[in-house]
């Protein structure tokens, strides 16, 4: 404990980060706040989104921090600017036009985040159009408004809303400490869990049909904690490759000669393959939606149930598979050979350019296998622990996208303290050992881009 306080002291005397830390918090507190102003027009007391809360409107409306039911300024979020930041990214692999833009340096990226930001505001208006149409009942609009003027002034507000919490974002990653964007996702996921413990507390221990007593929910938050340490392994895990530089003699100083390693991820694609498995999975609900008759259907409604046995199966094949993919299209063996080559490195026992740049993925190729398979068995605990009877809400918070978010996201805040601290000639975090981050920079170029 002496040793936690005097960390806390040691932050507190670098100005620096002490300012970027105080930053964050003041951004971080404007975005919680504007989360519960509901849109122009619309009565909250009235308003009884409880539909917004299931499924994958239940998942938006945590990364949302309770925005979406809430009928709020910020319903959408940032969730339109990281759709733009996939499509973009997406695009750069498809279109030579975006792919070179990728290769331009400062300049390419200053373009690429201009189309981003274009893009953001196309999606979030069609986005605020389908949102107002089918989540804020007219009972809770207030009658003065026309149907009309209220659904305009709503695309507005949500799309102004949107670009306010993405300039936040910014904001807080020049002036703040971590990744703006994933930290207010983060702040959305972790507002949710005091509500959802709490009402997991009840069901146990008080109420008319209270099971099975604080034992059990003892036993629930233990599994919360192994289920979030597995977590922490598996994004954490990383598979080094010795490279050898050549030795150089400039002048009287010698370069080189010295062994580094290439750190690759075991979950190399991060939570990528969830958030695409989740989109496709929710196809059969679609189709039974727009066609009553098959409702019925067996194997339609087992698709549409997230706790059928076919439902998982489904849903961790297709992590499995779009892991590889992801995977594939992210991480650039080719590309890291050469760059190898061309700084005088060598792995030891391989021979430049091909055979390395075949080596490096067989090596992915290995890796990825059980980093799919232990994502996939993370994407599937919430609804393991649903059918065991544990709260929606709370089972949210044991796996899936929510959890992979939080771990990466703390993970990441924490490196960059750590690295302020040692930075100053100060202790890190830990008494032993480092804090690794999710963005260690490999010996090669060639990296691979961090997760949300």
């Amino acid at each position: 404990m002496k040793n936690f306080f005097t960390t806390l002291s040691n932050i507190w005397k670098i100005e620096d980060l002490r300012v970027r830390i105080l930053n964050t918090l003041l951004f971080l507190l404007i975005y919680r706040v504007g989360s519960y102003i509901a849109l122009p027009g619309v009565d909250a007391n009235v308003l009884n989104n409880q539909a917004a809360k299931e499924g994958l409107l239940g998942l938006l409306n945590m990364f949302a921090g309770g925005s979406f039911s809430r009928a709020s300024i910020f319903a959408l979020g940032v969730m339109p600017y990281i759709s733009a930041s996939i499509v973009v990214q997406l695009l750069g692999i498809a279109v030579p036009y975006f792919a070179k833009l990728q290769k331009e340096g400062e300049s390419g990226r200053s373009k690429i985040n201009q189309w981003t930001r274009y893009l953001t505001i196309i999606i979030t208006m069609a986005q605020a159009v389908g949102y107002v149409r089918s989540q804020i009942t007219p009972a809770a609009i207030n009658p003065a408004l026309g149907s009309g003027l209220f659904t305009l002034s709503s695309i507005f507000v949500l799309t102004a809303g949107t670009l306010f919490v993405m300039w936040l974002g910014e904001k807080i990653t020049d002036k703040g400490i971590g990744n703006g964007i994933s930290l207010i996702i983060m702040v959305g996921i972790i507002a949710q869990l005091p509500a959802a413990i709490i009402d997991e507390f009840s069901s146990r221990v008080s109420g008319t049909n209270a099971t099975g007593g604080p034992l059990l929910f003892i036993v629930e938050i233990l599994a919360l904690v192994a289920v979030v340490m597995f977590t922490i392994l598996v994004v954490q895990g990383t598979r080094k490759i010795a490279v050898q530089y050549a030795k150089r003699i400039v002048g009287n100083k010698q370069y080189g000669g010295v062994r580094q390693y290439i750190p690759l991820k075991v979950n190399a694609a991060g939570v990528m393959p969830i958030i695409f498995a989740q989109a496709l999975m929710f196809i059969p609900a679609t189709i039974s939606s727009f066609f009553p008759d098959i409702q019925s259907n067996s194997v339609l409604m087992a698709l549409s149930n997230y706790t059928s046995w076919l439902h998982n199966l489904v849903f961790a094949i297709l992590i499995i598979l779009f892991t590889y993919f992801y995977t594939a299209i992210t991480v650039n063996p080719k590309q890291m050979s050469d760059d190898m080559k061309k700084n005088g490195g060598f792995i030891p026992g391989v021979a430049p350019g091909n055979a390395t740049a075949e080596y490096i993925d067989a090596v992915i190729s290995r890796i990825t296998l059980p980093g799919s398979i232990f994502l996939a068995i993370i994407a599937i605990i919430p609804a393991l622990a649903n059918i065991l009877h544990i709260n929606s809400q709370f089972a949210r918070f044991f796996g899936g996208t929510s959890l992979i978010i939080l771990v990466g996201v703390v993970l990441d805040t924490l490196q960059q303290i750590e690295s302020h601290l040692l930075m100053r000639h100060y202790d890190g975090l830990m008494k032993t050992g480092r804090v690794k981050g999710r963005t260690a920079v490999p010996a090669a170029a060639g990296t691979v881009p961090p997760a949300i």
